[in-house]
């Protein structure tokens, strides 16, 4: 099993529009990809929230194959559609982690 945790910075401009675009588009876009089985969405505690709250969203993916799938066919576009709707108002990195246990 494998995790593709996406940490993003969101404007407070846009947050709560932000987080109901996540729930309800974004993550079934991921979803519908056929790479990602599921998704969690965590806001992250103990930073500096004063410009705009920390999320993680993290997709499981079954195999690491599926993962390179997602990278290699969805990943722009999916990305090109955030930037396109709220252009720089977030920040976001990436990783991939295998579960160990």
């Amino acid at each position: 099993m494998y995790i593709y945790n996406v940490t993003i910075k969101v404007d407070n401009n846009i947050k709560h529009e932000w987080l109901q675009w996540l729930k309800e588009e974004h993550i079934p876009d991921m979803i519908g990809t056929g790479c990602f089985t599921e998704a969690s969405i965590l806001h992250l505690l103990e930073t500096d929230d004063s410009e705009g709250p920390t999320y993680a969203v993290q997709y499981k993916a079954e195999s690491k194959s599926l993962y390179n799938q997602y990278i290699e066919i969805f990943a722009g576009t999916i990305r090109q559609k955030s930037f396109d709707k709220w252009g720089n108002k977030f920040i976001a990195f990436r990783s991939i982690m295998q579960v160990v246990n």
